[in-house]
């Protein structure tokens, strides 16, 4: 049967497939739409099928906040080549998703796979559809959310990397974008000693103790040594006792409260990148 440019162009926007594969499925459906539309959907279940196993190092890393900031969050949508990765339509679709994010506060991935996505189904089989019409794998790799008085969020050029920051009250939104990008940064591995494992401390304590002996040091100064390694090492990988990237004679608490006010701190921050 003939199919015309219209029917074609009409479920291109109705499911955002190509326009060669909705004449296919239609051609196939013999007009159907609703059957056209299944034919479509099954494409991206043999396409997850058959790609299940292959590598998802490129995507979009996104970071949002709802209207009043007292929520953000950041989802990792992985996908195979950086050609998919930087298509325009692929960051929409992986802001769409965060959208959804951010306005539902699923618990976890798997709860926001499950949310309802516009085009009528879930966001996981929308994820599915996907897959079909650019033939790679696409799968969430890292989906984080934040609560608190204040949340910033800030997406590093290049969609690879984003970071949540949270404050315990309003800061001035250059206060805020400047903790953000440090977080980017800097990537520090916790927000102050309190958040770092006890059992991580005790090994760097070791090691330093270890170290000083090595240099000649008696084993009673090789403690007190390893204590003063210990903090050097806080100042490096902890976020609020970081040097400040603009300004290293301060560190980043220092610089918080200065700009903000004395009594505002950071309470949390999250750091996702594709590397």
């Amino acid at each position: 049967m003939s199919i015309t440019a219209a029917e074609v162009n009409k479920l291109r926007k109705q499911t955002g497939a190509g326009m060669m594969d909705c004449k296919k499925a239609l051609t196939e459906a013999e007009g159907d739409f609703d059957k056209a539309i299944e034919i479509l959907r099954k494409k991206g279940q043999k396409i997850a099928a058959k790609r299940g196993d292959n590598t998802i190092g490129e995507g979009a890393v996104l970071a949002s906040t709802n209207a009043n900031g007292s929520r953000g969050c950041v989802i990792s949508l992985n996908c195979e080549t950086d050609f998919v990765a930087k298509n325009g339509d692929y960051v929409s679709f992986a802001q769409g998703i965060l959208d959804i994010a951010v306005s539902e506060a699923p618990a976890d991935t798997a709860a926001l796979l499950a949310c309802a996505h516009p085009t009528g189904v879930t966001v996981g089989e929308e994820i599915t559809n996907q897959m079909g019409r650019l033939g790679e794998r696409i799968e969430i790799s890292r989906y984080e959310q934040m609560d608190g008085e204040a949340v910033v969020a800030y997406i590093h050029p290049g969609n690879r990397l984003s970071t949540l920051v949270s404050f315990n009250g309003a800061v001035d939104a250059q206060v805020g974008k400047d903790v953000a990008m440090q977080a980017a940064a800097m990537a520090p591995v916790a927000l102050d000693e309190s958040s770092i494992a006890q059992a991580d401390i005790d090994k760097e304590l070791e090691i330093g103790k270890e170290l000083a002996i090595k240099e000649g040091k008696p084993e009673e100064l090789a403690q007190n040594i390893a204590k003063g390694r210990l903090k050097k090492w806080f100042k490096e990988v902890t976020l609020v006792h970081q040097a400040f990237i603009k300004n290293n004679k301060q560190s980043v608490a220092d610089y918080v409260k200065e700009a903000a006010g004395s009594d505002r701190t950071i309470t949390g921050y999250s750091r996702v990148s594709l590397d």
